[in-house]
């Protein structure tokens, strides 16, 4: 160890000689800079004597501040003594150390946990995704193989949205008895015996038997996966995994589009089959999934299988001593333990509902609705139709401007993701039902007023992008969340599949009318009262529908319970934001 004074020779030696290889105009400079270096070397020293002189020490807490208000020597000062870099933590320091260590492990291990399972539980919603996108174009070359009418064509494609609720209905009342887990197991299975039948189906009938069997698995499949994953999710990223089934739904869609662009080159009789052909394919990916996600921890109380329930739960939540709170709160939901409690079945409950669940049915079922009746799904089922009434003739050019609307479609989703959890569902909602009321308003227009030329062919696709833009980024996703969200535990899922039931029936209105209408009105006129629709649908968000980030599911329940304006109240902080609060508030006292 060199004493201070061996150290100060040193550095004016060095400044010495530095000072003879550089200009003489920088060597006054150097010698400056020389003594200050020095000098500051010694003001240390002597502050670290003097405070160890007068018994204040420094903080053994790995800081390096001294006794000194504002005077720091840092942690990584060179010019420290040895024996503050031995300086051992007390046994409570190490232990504080090692529980943080601990709960960051656990957290990142829960937030990959409950990722693997959102992501598993939606790969049935690919099936979805794809059966849209890859109908809008096979439908073009079942007419030309089969020599189907016009009025076939639009039951053919409506048609599964209209079956669906059946499948949805079904959902409902088999993921309340056999689990939430194997009705998805059950969905995936009933569509993929559909679309085998589809694909080998030799004429229009065979073709429609097929098609009503995915419509069934379907309909399974789209009410139970947002349930599924708002059950295990954890309250601060409930938004984001429950956005997850969207997704998945834009990603087939724009799977579709681009099997329908890479297999029209192959004879009209064949081509349309491998398209359908290929979406049997997910069907290994979800029996897999299958063998690796949990069931629902609020579907294992339902059952009364709590300790199934916790150990679920431990996987899920960061926080241990959250684990019972969340399970009480899961246990008073769900009636468990509660004495005498009156028994009443869920379908009659919906029916004679009470003000604050009539609240929340109008609230999901009105949200659901109004996603469709915006016209989405004639947007992208007749996306080829629409391009070649604005002026686009040639079939691979079609194709190829619905490639790009299904890029778009699944590109804005990832926006949602990102930002439902941290700017809220209402504020989403906002943005999308006014931006896609501008968007099918300029829709209308080109189909109008700049019918065939160039300018409306532009604007038609920049309108198109723009209006499945806006609904990827709110009414999309985060409809199937506040559906999930909203209902109370022993009825989400009836509830929920009766929101779905809507989404389904509106879905097919559109698309079994949308050609017949737009003959008898024009394709404008239906555009425009698309157009006021959507804007109908701005209001309803403001008065009807409550923000619910932040919240748990038992806390939601509650909002429902109380008589208030939605437009008036305020935003609560996240569980998270609370138990930060809480901590600091414990170390400053």
């Amino acid at each position: 160890m060199w004493s201070p004074p061996s150290v100060v020779v040193f550095i004016f030696i060095a400044g010495s000689t530095l000072s003879t290889t550089i200009p003489s105009q920088q060597q006054e400079v150097s010698r400056h800079t020389v003594a200050a270096a020095a000098g500051g070397y010694l003001l240390a020293v002597a502050a670290e004597a003097s405070t160890r002189d007068l018994g204040m020490g420094v903080e053994e807490n790995g800081s390096g501040d001294l006794g000194l208000p504002g005077v720091s020597i840092g942690s990584k000062n060179i010019y420290r003594r040895m024996d503050f870099e031995m300086t051992d933590y007390s046994d409570e320091d190490l232990e504080v150390v090692q529980y943080k260590q601990t709960q960051q492990d656990r957290s990142s291990s829960t937030r990959k946990y409950v990722f693997a399972c959102a992501i598993f539980a939606s790969l049935n919603n690919v099936l979805l995704g794809y059966d849209v996108g890859v109908m809008s174009g096979a439908i073009i070359f079942i007419h030309e193989d089969l020599n189907i009418t016009e009025f076939q064509e639009e039951v053919l494609v409506g048609i599964l949205s209209v079956i669906s609720l059946l499948g949805s209905l079904g959902g409902g009342r088999a993921s309340d008895a056999l689990g939430r887990k194997w009705t998805m197991g059950i969905a995936a299975i009933v569509f993929q015996i559909g679309a085998l039948i589809m694909t080998l189906a030799p004429n229009f009938q065979v073709l429609m038997i097929g098609r009503l069997l995915a419509g069934v698995g379907i309909g399974f499949g789209v009410m139970i996966a947002p349930v599924y994953i708002a059950e295990i999710s954890p309250t601060v990223s409930r938004g984001s995994f429950t956005s997850f089934p969207e997704i998945f739904i834009n990603l087939g869609i724009l799977l579709g589009y681009v099997s329908n662009y890479a297999f029209s080159g192959f004879p009209a009789h064949i081509n349309w089959r491998i398209m359908l052909a290929v979406g049997i394919l997910p069907s290994v990916f979800i029996a897999f999934a299958l063998c690796i996600i949990p069931e629902s921890p609020r579907w294992l109380v339902m059952q009364n299988r709590i300790d199934e329930a916790r150990f679920v739960l431990l996987k899920t939540i960061d926080v241990e001593a959250e684990v019972e709170e969340r399970l009480s709160e899961i246990l008073k939901a769900a009636g468990i333990g509660i004495e005498n409690q009156e028994e009443k079945a869920v379908w009659r409950e919906l029916l004679s509902p009470s003000p604050s669940l009539r609240r929340m049915l109008i609230t999901g079922f009105g949200i659901q609705c109004f996603q469709q009746i915006t016209g989405i799904d004639a947007t992208v089922y007749y996306s080829p139709e629409i391009l070649q009434t604005a002026g686009i003739q040639e079939k691979s050019r079609l194709l190829a401007a619905t490639v790009a609307v299904g890029v778009t479609k699944t590109a804005f989703i990832l926006v949602a993701i990102v930002l439902i959890d941290k700017v809220g569902r209402k504020p989403l909602l906002y943005v999308s039902t006014i931006g896609m009321t501008v968007c099918l308003l300029g829709l209308a227009i080109s189909l109008s007023i700049f019918k065939g030329m160039t300018l409306g062919v532009a604007l038609a696709i920049v309108a198109i992008c723009g209006n499945v833009a806006f609904f990827s980024i709110g009414i999309g996703p985060v409809c199937w969340v506040i559906t999930s969200e909203i209902f109370p535990l022993r009825l989400r899922a009836q509830a929920s599949a009766l929101g779905a039931v809507g989404n389904r029936v509106c879905s097919g209105v559109v698309a079994m009318s949308f050609l017949s209408v737009s003959r008898a009105i024009s394709m404008a006129g239906t555009f425009f009262i698309f157009t006021v629709i959507s804007a109908v649908s701005v209001s309803f968000v403001y008065k009807l529908v409550p923000e619910t980030k932040g919240k748990s599911l038992e806390q939601i329940e509650l909002l429902f319970q109380k008589d208030r304006n939605w437009q008036d109240e305020e935003v609560e902080m996240s569980d998270t934001q609370h138990l930060v609060q809480q901590k600091d508030g414990s170390t400053t006292i």
